[in-house]
């Protein structure tokens, strides 16, 4: 019976299963190894002759059942279970002294901690990369929109001239969304289950800013596309004038040698920094212009700002009623369950930090974000991330990304939102199904996004299906 049950399982869940026999295979391989070891060193090489010979007759009937990738069964493998025992137990009546087998196994299980250690650093320098690269059939997208673009002179005078739309984009009556982007395609997501999801998307306004390399790309996909009455405009930073290294220090920043040789060669601290801290995206302007809304929309009053890997999948205009009081930034907490507050973001050891926030303070998402920009002008918040950007310079504040210095520049300036609005994890770990059913937001933070090969196959579902891979375009570019 137990045989049966365990033949119907794959060879994962067999693994996990109590009964296990491929554990129970490897926990005796790991013994014996041990009382190799022992006998060796006690000159009853026989023994270890015959240990050694049944381990490898165990490893050789793992072997064959990892290339199959099916359960082991309880009849091939009773044999090789039963002569190992034998052996086990022939290796405690040579009664060796307890405290050398006790020694031996802290020994192999330290090895193991080291091997595990070892593997799990590899696997996260492996998801990284992989979680940097542009798949070629992004890249084919945004060559063919580029092309696009220039040999379809309509679609340029489309978005040129559109009187309609130019006052659309300063009337504080509608609601004004924003993402900064160079993902075609994830941003397509993002407009499209806003727009579809909306109970009146005519009256949505979505602000994109883009760089100069996919700027084209962007406006033509966009001009090309309905996205069911939702206005969408689009800018590239490099346009902005004020955007300068007199201004902003993470320009001045990427024109430091020491920043330089941090993010790009690595090779300054003898590899001791993880990877992710190195990630040179932690650079780039378009996820720090999030620092800059009022100055790249002077006209606007409230936005909400959007990340392009989030799905959303609830009418949204309820964000834009939110009362801040008198706050800047409306945010969904995030110290509950696993998430983290403030001493996880921040170097409390540095007198700076520790004199001035409190560090059980309560972590908040970006991602999806209410901006009261009249408030934030009139307490300069601007000012406040330049701050501690500039104190920042050499990185012991914080190592990694935006969150650090959003959390200081807003810190005692946002307002908690229901925790429904903004629906995280769903690109590195489980989320409950009841949170994902009921979320407006569904945020793939993390590596595994969902237009990659690593992303989480169960949650790519809620963002495929924004998709409309019979589209020319994707067709041409192997999405499928």
């Amino acid at each position: 019976m137990q045989d049966k049950t365990l033949e119907s399982l794959n060879a994962t869940d067999e693994m996990v299963n109590p009964n296990s026999i491929t554990r129970k295979l490897n926990d005796q391989i790991q013994l014996a190894k041990a009382f190799v070891v022992i006998a060796k060193e006690n000159n009853n090489l026989q023994f270890a002759w015959e240990l050694s010979a049944q381990i490898r007759n165990s490893q050789i009937l793992l072997s064959n059942n990892a290339l199959t990738r099916s359960p082991l069964k309880l009849r091939e493998s009773n044999t090789a279970i039963k002569d190992m025992a034998l052996l086990l137990f022939q290796a405690q009546q040579y009664h060796y002294d307890s405290a050398t087998v006790i020694m031996r196994l802290k020994a192999r299980i330290q090895d193991l901690e080291e091997q595990t250690s070892l593997v799990t650093e590899r696997s996260s320098k492996y998801g990284q990369i992989a979680a940097e690269e542009v798949p070629k059939s992004l890249f084919c997208l945004g060559v063919g929109l580029t092309t696009e673009w220039f040999k379809q002179s309509k679609l340029q005078q489309k978005v040129s001239g559109n009187m309609q739309k130019d006052a659309k984009l300063k009337d504080n009556n509608l609601y004004h969304f924003c993402v900064f982007s160079d993902n075609i395609l994830a941003t397509s997501v993002v407009v499209n289950s806003t727009s579809l999801n909306a109970k009146n998307p005519d009256r949505i306004v979505f602000h994109l800013v883009t760089d100069e390399v996919n700027y084209a790309a962007m406006n033509a996909w966009f001009t090309m596309n309905d996205f069911h009455g939702v206005t969408v405009n689009v800018q590239k930073f490099e346009d902005f004038t004020w955007l300068n290294a007199s201004y902003v220090p993470v320009l001045k920043q990427l024109q430091d040698s020491d920043t330089k040789s941090y993010y790009f060669s690595g090779s300054n601290d003898g590899g001791k920094t993880p990877i992710k801290f190195r990630n040179p995206k932690y650079l780039s302007m378009l996820n720090h212009i999030r620092f800059y809304i009022p100055e790249v929309f002077p006209d606007l009053k409230k936005v909400v700002f959007l990340d392009d890997d989030v799905v959303v999948q609830k009418d949204l205009s309820g964000l834009f009623t939110v009362d801040l009081n008198g706050n800047v930034n409306g945010a969904v907490e995030t110290c509950m369950e696993t998430f983290h507050r403030y001493h996880k973001y921040l170097n409390y050891s540095h007198p700076l930090i520790r004199s001035h926030f409190d560090p059980d303070a309560c972590g908040w998402a970006f991602g999806m974000n209410v901006f009261d920009l009249v408030e934030w002008r009139k307490r300069n918040v601007t000012g406040i991330y330049h701050y501690w950007q500039e104190k920042n310079i050499d990185r012991t504040l914080w190592k990694l990304g935006t969150l650090p210095p959003g959390l200081l520049t807003f810190y005692g300036l946002t307002e908690p939102l229901d925790p429904m609005w903004h629906v995280l994890g769903l690109g590195y770990t489980n989320v409950d199904s009841q949170l994902i059913k009921n979320g407006a937001v569904l945020h793939f933070n993390g590596n595994s996004k969902p237009w990659l090969k690593i992303g989480m196959e169960k949650y790519k579902p809620l963002w495929e299906k924004f998709v409309d891979y019979t589209h020319p375009m994707l067709e041409q570019c192997n999405f499928r």
